[in-house]
């Protein structure tokens, strides 16, 4: 019988690289959350691909978007939510798994030998 693939437990919807980089901005902002603007200089994106990926975490209860007005201009706010946060906790823990087998598994590399090794290993 064959081991089930490590990669099978890491859930897509995190895995793609721009949620990847969502999750770990709003993991570590706090009860507040980010502003849309905030989020989108953070990871680098377009309004539009930003909003994308909000909509599709948002539809998950991943994240929750609140429209409010501060000194009479809109503002986006994002929060993780505690399932997004707890999911995001378990995707993490599935990617440290399959990283761990990843690594375990790649051929030992051999020690460099000699002067010409240690040069070879001195930073640039």
């Amino acid at each position: 019988m064959h081991a089930k693939h490590p990669t099978t437990n890491l859930e897509r919807l995190f895995h793609e690289p721009n949620r990847l980089a969502l999750m770990s901005a709003l993991a570590s902002s706090g009860a507040e959350g980010l502003s849309f603007g905030e989020l989108r200089v953070a990871c680098r994106l377009t309004d539009g691909n930003l909003s994308r990926h909000l909509t599709a975490l948002e539809e998950e209860g991943i994240v929750r978007v609140a429209k409010t007005f501060v000194d009479r201009k809109p503002r986006t706010t994002i929060t993780p939510t505690r399932k997004g946060l707890d999911r995001f906790d378990s995707y993490l823990a599935a990617l440290e798994c399959a990283l761990a087998e990843a690594r375990a598994a790649l051929p030992a590399r051999p020690r460099p030998r000699g002067a010409a090794a240690a040069l070879r290993l001195a930073p640039a």
